[in-house]
């Protein structure tokens, strides 16, 4: 079992950076594949970033070059850094760990880009 929670999200100004965290359980966290998704209302819930096992990355288009996804298997810790933030960012995010058949999602943060 993985537990996840996210923190960090917000209100920020277009053009603006935000880094959003999720605090992971589990003593295996180090073999999990993590994700950050967000689903804007009305949308299907997307893949925002994705960082393997062995920590090599992924990511959505339309937020390549603004976010990185980052993690800290010590500290059991995930990472999104987020600048040049525009208003089609807004969304919940949510954090996710994936491992074989298992799959676990937190709670999400709401993010809101907007002036």
């Amino acid at each position: 079992q993985v537990q996840l929670v996210e923190s960090g999200g917000g209100l920020v100004q277009p053009g603006g950076s935000l880094t959003l965290s999720c605090a992971a359980s589990g003593s295996i966290f180090r073999l999990y594949a993590m994700g950050w998704y967000r689903q804007a209302p009305g949308k299907q819930r997307e893949l925002v970033a994705r960082i393997g096992s062995s920590g090599g990355t992924n990511y959505a288009d339309s937020v390549k070059g603004r976010f990185t996804i980052s993690r800290d298997n010590g500290q059991k810790m995930v990472y999104l850094q987020m600048n040049s933030l525009k208003p089609e960012d807004t969304a919940v995010y949510y954090c996710n760990a994936q491992r074989v058949v298992e799959n676990y999602w937190g709670q999400g943060t709401q993010v809101t880009v907007s002036s």
